[in-house]
């Protein structure tokens, strides 16, 4: 069984959904429906990794709130593995605002600290013990990644809309070895891939949105991937990072790049169906079912129960 460690990206986020988005101006707004549900970037690459079976555990920053409480009874459900660290600022907290199937305002209504103090004796044992690092970009993970080089472990990272010059983002790109990103505010993101790949990353994956993603390796290879459509749109909260577990998974398991993309496509379409970060559907049976309907027979797709 494949051991990830996800560290950074939780929070407790209320989730309001609207026929559209507000004008910036006074107005009363009625909303169709709400609810308060866990979040965060590490929080559904976590729990879809979780679900397709490989051994996770999820670090992060949590406070001792009824949002901490929330989530860490979340997880629990979910029986995954969980490191909180305490943080006095309290638990992370958005205000999500929800439009149609692409429209997003986000409002940060607790952020959390930006330096917490870390008790990084307590992550020794997980990451000597681990296959993967995903080191999520919150400032605190900064701490982690001089370990996780100790240990000689792949780094799989999001920069996320990364604009190619913010500094904020220099030292997660320097340390990954497999690297993903938007291409939301990279408009030649081609020639970005083709140097990070001069500079030694194993892989760089960009998405794209409806467009789909693409993917450069050391090789030269490069690989077009569309999104898949035919599934219906509920909440596009937590595509991008179910497409980047997909991957990592079958990358994990032995697949060829490409049936690793597919996978990632795979999970980004199937978490839009829910209002949840992961469908209750998300199993790897259900995966398995679904690719089979959508690409045909995988023969090099490698599942846990070949893997002891």
């Amino acid at each position: 069984m494949v051991k990830v460690i996800v560290a950074g990206g939780v929070s407790y986020n209320l989730m309001v959904y609207l026929k559209e988005l507000p004008e910036p101006r006074s107005a009363t707004v009625f909303s169709q429906a709400y609810h308060e549900t866990v979040g965060g970037t590490g929080a559904g690459k976590a729990l879809a990794l979780h679900r397709l079976g490989s051994q996770v555990t999820l670090h992060a920053l949590l406070g001792t709130d009824v949002q901490g409480q929330a989530v860490r009874d979340y997880f629990a459900q979910e029986n995954l593995e969980c490191l909180f660290e305490h943080d006095p600022r309290g638990t992370e907290r958005h205000l999500n605002l929800m439009a149609g199937e692409k429209e997003r305002l986000s409002i940060y209504l607790e952020s959390g600290s930006f330096e917490p103090i870390i008790n990084l004796e307590r992550l020794r044992p997980v990451l000597a013990g681990c296959d993967v690092v995903v080191l999520n970009i919150l400032n605190y993970c900064r701490q982690i990644l001089p370990l996780a080089r100790e240990y000689r472990k792949p780094i799989w990272c999001d920069l996320h809309n990364y604009d190619g010059v913010n500094p904020y983002h220099q030292e997660f790109l320097e340390n990954a070895d497999y690297l993903f990103l938007s291409s939301d505010a990279l408009p030649d993101y081609r020639a970005f891939m083709k140097a990070q790949i001069v500079c030694g990353k194993k892989l760089v994956v960009c998405t794209h949105g409806n467009a789909g993603a693409t993917a450069l390796t050391p090789q030269g290879e490069w690989y077009e991937i569309p999104a898949l459509a035919g599934y219906s749109v509920m909440d596009t909260n937590g595509a991008g990072d179910s497409f980047f577990a997909g991957v990592l998974y079958g990358h994990a398991h032995g697949c060829t790049l490409l049936t690793c993309l597919q996978l990632g496509a795979l999970l980004g379409a199937l978490s839009v169906t829910s209002r949840e970060l992961i469908p209750s559907s998300l199993s790897l049976a259900y995966v398995e079912e679904e690719y089979f309907k959508r690409y045909g027979a995988f023969p090099d797709f490698c599942s846990p129960r070949n893997h002891p």
